[in-house]
This record gives C-alpha cells, structure tokens and sequence, in this order.
C-alpha cells in the first residue's frame, strides 16, 4: 500500500543545496559538491516519501552531484584521456545565480519592514485584505532542519519494526488539533515527542504533514536553540484559531 502526498512548501533542489553549502560556512566556488552529495541524497529520500511530484527535480540535481563525485573518487592512470564535461561547470553558476536573487530577495523584504517602521501605513489607505497564511512559505532553515530530523525519525523507526503492521489514514486537520492541544496543556513541545515509536510511516507522514502546516498557517512556531539542539514547537500568533480542514487535508492516501 503506498502513501501519495501532494506538497508545494519545496521550493527546489538549488535551495536545498544552497542550505547544504551554507551549513559548511564556506564560499559556493570553495566547497567541494562531492561532500554534499551524501547529504542532499538522505534529504531526497525524505522528499520522496513526501511528495513524488517534488522529487523528479531533486534526482536531477542528485544525479549531477553524484558524477562529480565519481569523477573525484575514480582512479585515474597516466594515460591520456579526453576531456570530459564537468558537472560543476553548470551547477556552480546556476546556484551562484540562485543565491544572487535570493539574497536581492531578502534584502527587499528587509528594507520593506525598515520603510514601514518609518513610514507607517495610514488606516484606509488600501482595501482591507487578508493574507492567506497558506500562500507564504515556510523559511527554508526551518523546512529542511525539518525534512533532516524527520528523516532522522524514519530512519529510527524503520529500525523497529511494530509487531503488526497499522496502516494509518487519520486526516491531516486532526493531527494538528491534537498538536494543539498538546502544546495548550504543555506550552513547548519536543519535535520528536510528536512521533509514536515503532508508528506505521504512514502515521510519522501524517504527523510531520501536520507540523507543516502548523508552522504554514502560524499556529505554531519552531525554534532551536543552538545548533544539532532539540527542536522544539511552541505557540504562534494563530494559536487560538480554530483549525480549518479546508485546502489542508489535500493529501492523497492510496
């Protein structure tokens, strides 16, 4: 039995390997790519559990690193060979080119909170309008510090078998009510205290799916406080609102 989901928080294979890069505090041009591969391959097989539509972009950015990697591991003799394409040629620019808009990107959203802190906007100016939570992304430190300790997760879990096997198909919308409630009677909750041991994967899915949208819709907020530290959820500004199962539970389970 297989667990389809559709998700759209990925926003690429350049942004994981950007956040992979930046991880090693080292300049694009500097880092070896080779070291990386193992790394973004173990975020891919999380991705694929998640969303099987998101993964074919992420194989094809896997599959340039993995031949840069072989090309660095082979032996070579002193035999004249012929040039071969290096991979890194058209990787390294189009991330150098990636992180150039993504910094422009932060910069503007920056200067927009300076602008209106010194120019605030006037009641009546615009027509009153709601920002639909669902349509802003989560940061992409936080999504794959995420994707990381959940694969960490069902690697645990696939450790320990159950001794029977409980195909899970709660919706998602009730997952995060009983987040909710857990975080109202606790206050802070540790990330991987959400995930039974030995649970079907289709339960630890259904549950991360849920933290997702928690953190999406700002029902929660995930911190960590220093780095490889517990992750931890803790209430958000949208913590009292009423969970809508509406445009959530758009997951599929087949």
């Amino acid at each position: 039995m297989d667990f389809r989901v559709q998700l759209g928080v990925f926003r690429g294979p350049l942004d994981l390997l950007l956040y992979l890069v930046r991880k090693r505090e080292v300049e694009i041009t500097e880092v070896s790519l080779a070291q990386v591969a193992e790394q973004f391959l173990e975020y891919l097989d999380v991705i694929k559990q998640l969303d099987v539509n998101a993964a074919g972009d992420f194989l094809a950015v896997a599959g340039a690193l993995l031949e840069i990697k072989s090309q660095q591991v082979l032996p070579h003799g002193d035999e004249v060979e012929e040039p071969l394409d290096d991979p890194r040629q058209d990787l390294v620019p189009r991330l150098l080119e990636y992180k150039k808009y993504r910094d422009a990107a932060a910069m503007l959203e920056e200067r927009g909170r300076a602008w209106l802190q010194h120019f605030p906007r006037l009641d009546g100016d615009l027509p009153p309008g709601e920002v639909d939570p669902a349509d802003q992304p989560i940061e992409e430190v936080e999504l794959w510090d995420l994707v990381s300790a959940f694969g960490r997760i069902i690697r645990e879990s696939e450790a320990v078998k159950p001794a029977s096997i409980v195909y899970d198909d709660t919706p998602i919308h009730v997952h995060m009510e009983r987040i909710r409630e857990l975080l109202a009677a606790r206050g802070t909750v540790v990330f991987r205290e959400l995930f039974p041991a030995g649970a079907h994967r289709s339960t630890l899915i259904g549950i991360f799916l849920a933290i997702l949208e928690l953190v999406r819709h700002h029902y929660v907020r995930v911190e960590q406080e220093q780095l490889f530290g517990e992750i931890v959820l803790r209430p958000d500004v949208r913590c009292d609102a009423p969970v809508q199962p509406t445009d959530i539970d758009q997951y599929e389970h087949a």
